[in-house]
């Protein structure tokens, strides 16, 4: 399986960007497409969106479709998220996942998990 680790979070306002990075190890990451997910406190781990192995399809959640942008460089066993117009609402604690299987938005799906990076959207 590959190993993911997450960079890129931070404090940032209301109105802001971020981009986060997910950097793989250990395995064939273009055999994976690729996923970023968010958890809250207390609350279920939530499907943000999904990449395929080529990065040639994208899927986002209806919070995120037009404002975050998912991407890879297989060359550099990276996926990306882009986020801007940041909400508070987004705070969050953000993980990527890589499934074997295909792109997908099931928690169930995805074999690998990053340990994940807070994001933290001020007013």
């Amino acid at each position: 399986q590959v190993q993911l680790v997450e960079s890129g979070g931070g404090m940032v306002q209301a109105g802001g960007s971020l981009r986060l990075s997910c950097a793989a190890s250990g395995g064939r990451f273009d055999e994976y497409a690729m996923g970023w997910f968010r958890q809250t406190p207390g609350k279920d781990r939530n499907f943000v969106a999904a990449i395929t192995w080529t990065g040639s399809s994208t899927y986002y959640s209806d919070s995120a479709k037009g404002r975050f942008t998912i991407s890879r460089d297989n060359a550099k066993n990276t996926v990306y998220l882009q986020m801007n117009s940041l909400k508070p609402e987004d705070t969050a604690v953000y993980y990527c996942a890589a499934n074997r299987a295909g792109l997908g938005t099931a928690i169930a799906g995805y074999d690998s998990w990053g340990q994940g990076t807070q994001v933290t959207v001020s007013a």
